[in-house]
């Protein structure tokens, strides 16, 4: 995505504006991440047959899972003032070329491992000027890879799993934009990065309501000054068993970062549903 002519943190007065305004629709200066769509799985009653037999007490999940963002709060850069971002899903999902994200989980009867990746682009074309003559293209790329340890605490509580966790969420930024002046031989291109790493506390929690419904909700808190000043991140959710190795789940989810580098200044928050298919094995 990026042309090449520059990485410095630097916008132009109007184009700027454009980018910063395409960048507040998904930027997580997060999940954010990772903030996770399914942090845990629940296992099934086992089978008591299977039980006489040697088994690894390890247990794994795949995730796969689509988060519709809104987006509140600001941004800006240099010594610009901040501009107020308030994007809806419907924003959102206006722009937005493409998206993967994901999470995989492993866990037995004492730890649990988990990582997650959100990859999304958008794009957006706008003119400005009387007779719109200026043309103004943006591109915004956005990685958010999260990744924590947990450990499950002795709570004495049958069918629900508590474990405390600290981790890792990386976050990328980079726009692209080029600007055009119609009916004159004038082009102008920058692009623009940032990234941070967040370290991060939490937990995550995990309810076996039934053989086949389970409910899971996790949350963290970080930054701390390292990355960010202060990141966020929040999911509850409730699922069902079809089969021992599938399942799907719908909630909500929350990613707040609030980073600020030199002149580059961004507070907001993510927030939105999530509906995922999980693979147990």
């Amino acid at each position: 995505m990026m042309d090449g002519t520059s990485h410095r943190r630097f916008f132009s007065p109007a184009a700027g504006a454009l980018a910063l305004a395409l960048a507040g629709l998904v930027a997580a200066g997060p999940a954010g991440a990772a903030d996770l769509s399914n942090p845990a799985a629940i296992p099934v009653k086992a089978d008591p047959a299977a039980a006489a037999a040697p088994a690894s007490d390890w247990r794994f999940q795949l995730t796969l899972y689509g988060w519709l963002t809104g987006l509140n709060g600001d941004i800006g850069v240099r010594d610009r003032p901040t501009v107020p971002l308030d994007a809806s899903i419907s924003d959102v999902l206006k722009n937005l070329d493409g998206a993967v994200m994901g999470s995989f989980l492993a866990q037995n009867s004492q730890w649990l491992f988990i990582a997650d990746l959100v990859l999304a682009q958008l794009s957006h074309d706008d003119t400005f000027g009387r007779r719109g003559e200026l043309n103004a293209d943006a591109t915004l790329t956005q990685t958010i890879a999260t990744g924590a340890v947990g450990y499950k605490l002795p709570i004495g509580v049958a069918n629900l799993d508590l474990a405390v966790t600290a981790g890792l969420r990386y976050v990328q930024l980079s726009t692209d934009l080029d600007v055009t002046l119609s009916g004159h031989d004038f082009a102008w291109s920058r692009s623009d990065s940032e990234q941070w790493v967040d370290p991060t506390v939490g937990f995550v929690l995990q309810w076996a309501i039934t053989d086949r419904w389970y409910l899971n909700a996790m949350a963290d808190i970080g930054g701390f000054g390292v990355g960010s000043q202060l990141s966020s991140t929040g999911y509850v959710g409730v699922g069902y068993l079809w089969t021992t190795s599938i399942s799907t789940a719908i909630g909500y989810r929350y990613l707040y970062e609030d980073y600020e580098n030199g002149g580059f200044r961004y507070n907001a928050t993510m927030h939105g549903p999530t509906v995922n298919l999980g693979w147990r094995f």
